[in-house]
């Protein structure tokens, strides 16, 4: 099984457009949308929702207030100033059980709560496993693992080889969660002081974690300069550079239609583009599991 992940660091890079893009182009996987924090792959690919499911993670205090004979240790004890007038407040609770554990009382419940929900739905391209965060709240780094653990038992069971993930912006812990054990992450950034400052930073990670990876500039027509500057900088550090992407207007209006934009302007330019970004890639994740076949052999002797 391989899987494919898109990151950018910098959001607005255009990594959802061309990562639904490039579903179009694979015919048998399943999709993952990664992040669940702002989600949005779903808007492309207009899914049908046939399994939901809740997402628990972390733990909220509350009082008992049939028990409470207001000690006020609570509130002496809790460092984040989340009780008041002996009610916790949701927002401002941590969840670190310190009030549930010194109340003298045990007027303190401590139960797990909901932070979101995830599902599995079908779309034109195949199956979607995506997410949704539960506004405020955290844990995405587990969410994000468990909608890719959910997206891995599917393709097992179906006798599927490719996953193709879109990941979360930024170099956090929901973007550590969406790249380990990847078999390889296309960068997609843009030719902006950002973008640059971006990818070398997702960059470092994905070296860090010893992941390959591949750089795709979009919108590289917008800054030429800024573009040879990225690649040159991606070179030098062993990146492949792939097919540049040049800025066009039909992506967003191919987003405002539900569409990608190789669904939506089929006789354009740009179709060409993206399938021989698709090529590109899939021909570097063969060589990537060629190679590991070749190393398991040689282990094997």
């Amino acid at each position: 099984m391989k899987e494919l992940v898109v990151l950018s660091g910098k959001g607005g890079t255009g990594k959802t457009s061309i990562t639904a893009s490039l579903s179009y182009f694979a015919e048998d996987k399943v999709l993952c949308d990664a992040d669940v924090d702002a989600s949005n792959l779903h808007l492309l690919l207009n899914p049908d929702i046939i399994e939901r499911y809740e997402f628990e993670g972390g733990k909220e205090a509350s009082i008992l207030e049939e028990d409470c004979t207001r000690c006020g240790i609570c509130i002496d004890l809790c460092k984040f100033g989340a009780i008041k007038d002996f009610r916790i407040d949701p927002i401002l609770c941590e969840g670190c059980s310190v009030c549930f554990n010194f109340c003298p009382d045990d007027a303190i419940d401590f139960e797990t709560k909901v932070c979101g929900e995830w599902f599995m739905s079908n779309t034109r391209f195949g199956r979607l496993v995506h997410a949704r965060l539960g506004i405020a709240e955290e844990n995405s780094g587990k969410l994000v693992t468990k909608v890719r653990s959910a997206a891995r038992e599917y393709a097992k069971n179906n006798n599927i080889e490719l996953i193709i993930t879109d990941g979360p912006p930024g170099t956090g812990c929901p973007v550590i969660a969406s790249m380990s054990n990847a078999s390889l992450i296309l960068l997609v950034t843009e030719p902006t002081v950002s973008g640059h400052h971006d990818f070398l930073r997702i960059a470092d990670l994905a070296e860090h974690f010893k992941i390959p990876h591949l750089l795709c500039v979009n919108k590289f027509d917008l800054n030429i300069d800024k573009t040879l500057e990225i690649e040159n900088e991606a070179k030098k550090r062993g990146i492949p550079v792939l097919n540049r992407i040049p800025f066009d207007p039909i992506f967003t209006d191919a987003m405002v239609e539900q569409k990608t934009v190789v669904e939506f302007a089929p006789n354009s330019s740009i179709l060409e583009e993206l399938k021989r970004l698709y090529d590109e890639i899939f021909s570097s994740v063969n060589e990537i599991k060629n190679k590991k076949i070749e190393l398991i052999k040689l282990e094997e002797k």
